[in-house]
């Protein structure tokens, strides 16, 4: 009952006019985020938990409308498995992208495989700029430092190793130091051994 009302509301106005939306969720409405993950859940409890078995898939992870699917190419290929999701229901259309170079990039992520593990880094788009709010701007604090914070959290709350921890510290580094931020000697709160960061002022 309480979907269909909510559905039967999918309406906007377009060029002075009220169009009634009859298929899909409308856009901007809080509920319809609400909707979509049911859906997605539903299809996944009904439908892709009998793909993975059939693929013999290791991983299935989604994040919104993300996936991650690490499997065996000696019993499936993504092909296969791409046709199989993309029968699942009319409305679903799912593209594949594979790995390049033993890397795959997953969200803020770069996954590469290595012949015994699987290393991660942070990944940026190659339109990302290092532009933040300026230091010398005349926002808030607040305001100033909560892209920092971002980062800094970030770089402690994922599983990088010593290598790519440092990597990603410089960027931070050079992020503050183009927005003219007072770069202070930074210091894990949890340090892990394996990191043994040094720090710069």
């Amino acid at each position: 009952m309480w979907f269909d009302i909510i559905t039967r509301q999918n309406y906007f106005a377009h060029k002075k006019q009220i169009v009634v939306q009859h298929d899909g969720l409308a856009m901007g409405v809080p509920s319809s985020g609400l909707i979509a993950e049911i859906f997605l859940q539903h299809i996944e409890h009904s439908y892709i938990i009998h793909s993975t078995q059939k693929h013999k898939i290791i991983n299935y992870c989604r994040y919104v409308d993300d996936i991650l699917i690490i499997f065996d190419p000696n019993h499936s290929n993504i092909q296969e498995i791409t046709n199989d999701f993309n029968s699942l229901h009319p409305k679903l259309q799912f593209m594949a992208e594979t790995e390049d170079n033993y890397t795959l990039n997953y969200l803020d992520l770069s996954i590469r495989g290595t012949p015994t593990s699987l290393r991660t880094a942070i990944f940026r788009k190659p339109t990302f700029t290092d532009t933040i709010i300026p230091f010398t701007s005349n926002h808030p604090t607040q305001h100033k430092y909560a892209t920092v914070r971002y980062l800094y959290n970030r770089l402690d709350s994922y599983n990088l190793k010593q290598k790519e921890y440092q990597q990603e510290l410089n960027i931070i580094h050079n992020i503050l130091h183009n927005n003219s931020f007072p770069i202070k000697p930074y210091k894990p709160p949890n340090p892990n051994p394996d990191k043994q960061i040094t720090t710069h002022t």
